[in-house]
């Protein structure tokens, strides 16, 4: 695959000194991510992106800087990092690529995490360690066709068979499904309750068909998951979890690194729209002296910085087991939110050089109209916020 010879010059906004308030262990991560992230992703980034493909080349450079469940104990293969660091990471990586960090964000938030958490010892002896390395790839099997914000609602279920479940139904929008290993499953079983488990590729009757013609997130494998009766061991079942309680404690931990995450793009929208608006001249001088540019560019880093500022109150507390589920959906709306605001103002400062592949914004800013979507509409963690204040619920 050919590199770009246009080199990436990203500098990271820090209009309020936020640096000071990491550790030395969490600058050097995230140098670490960000060297790795100009030197393998931008080079090659927009090529895959336009032939809609994954650079699964990739892998193994994700899983070298920690990516893969950072915060998974060591004697796991994890890093054993906080959530900060975890944060940092994700940042830096969806500033290359929102696709690529949703593989990192599966891998560790939505496969890693589940087994880490509900699993066996047996179940984390066997795959966690795999999963760090990157030697074996996850997805995680949650949203159905007919079932996206209400997941409760689900439709595929298991039935004992003895020493094995019989597993049927399918799943839809799964990242890395075209090429995961296994997949951490939710399904309701003969009493109603939903209940996770891992299923591995290579068990018959389980499918992957990849989802095509996609114009957000194309340097990212999306598919579906097939089950047509699928004999699931029982030793794969979690044992202690079940309910939705599952499911959307994983989607917390997802939820947390997108917040993180959607920041980068928006980090590497701005500072893409802020060297432009120095070299490009018109009228007579760079249009980064007129004032309705710099009334763009000062909104953008106020936003970036407020947006800063938010997630690493939230790593902290995140990292002391104080965080809620409803503050980690006022982060994920919030980043997502003026990263979209930052892409769109970008791409107007560039004029028309703006849509093409020279530069990365209108590729974040089709990413993003998926990171919006998943893990959570836009207007569902308005509701959870909503419902939080007022203790009134207006779901139903």
């Amino acid at each position: 695959m050919s590199k770009s010879a246009k080199k990436d010059l990203y500098e990271a906004p820090d209009y309020y000194l936020l640096d000071e308030l990491l550790t030395d262990e969490h600058k050097l991560i995230r140098a670490t991510a960000r060297d790795w992230v100009k030197k393998e992703v931008s080079p090659i980034i927009e090529d895959y992106a336009q032939k809609a493909e994954f650079p699964k080349h990739l892998i193994k450079g994700l899983a070298d800087i920690g990516a893969f469940g950072p915060t998974i104990p060591v004697k796991y293969g994890g890093a054993g990092l906080d959530y900060t660091a975890y944060g940092i990471l994700m940042q830096e990586i969806e500033r290359g690529d929102s696709g690529i960090r949703s593989t990192a964000s599966v891998q560790g938030s939505l496969v890693m995490y589940p087994i880490y958490a509900y699993g066996t010892e047996e179940q984390r002896k066997k795959y966690l360690p795999k999963l760090a390395s990157g030697e074996m790839m996850g997805c995680f099997g949650l949203t159905e066709p007919d079932h996206g914000s209400n997941p409760g609602g689900m439709v595929t279920n298991i039935k004992d068979a003895g020493n094995h479940y019989i597993l049927n139904g399918a799943k839809m929008w799964i990242s890395n499904a075209p090429f995961a290993d296994i997949a951490v499953v939710w399904a309701k079983d003969e009493s109603g309750k939903i209940r996770g488990m891992v299923v591995e590729r290579g068990m018959e009757g389980f499918s992957t068909p990849e989802t095509h013609n996609k114009w957000s997130l194309r340097a990212s494998a999306t598919g579906e998951l097939v089950f047509d009766n699928v004999k699931v061991p029982k030793e794969n079942i979690f044992p202690e979890i079940s309910g939705l309680k599952g499911p959307l404690g994983c989607l917390n931990q997802a939820r947390y690194g997108i917040a993180w995450g959607a920041l980068g793009a928006a980090m590497d929208c701005y500072d893409t729209a802020l060297r432009y608006s120095k070299e490009r001249v018109q009228f007579g001088k760079p249009i980064g002296g007129f004032q309705l540019q710099q009334k763009k560019l000062a909104e953008m880093v106020t936003e970036i910085t407020k947006g800063q500022l938010l997630v690493w109150r939230l790593g902290v507390l995140k990292s002391e087991n104080r965080a809620s589920a409803e503050q980690i959906s006022m982060a994920k709306r919030n980043s997502v939110e003026i990263a979209l605001d930052i892409a769109r103002n970008a791409r107007q400062m560039l004029g028309g050089m703006g849509i093409t592949g020279e530069y990365s914004i209108m590729r974040h800013m089709m990413n993003l109209e998926s990171v919006v979507t998943y893990e959570g509409t836009h207007d569902i963690h308005l509701l959870i916020t909503g419902m939080d204040v007022t203790g009134l619920n207006a779901f139903k």
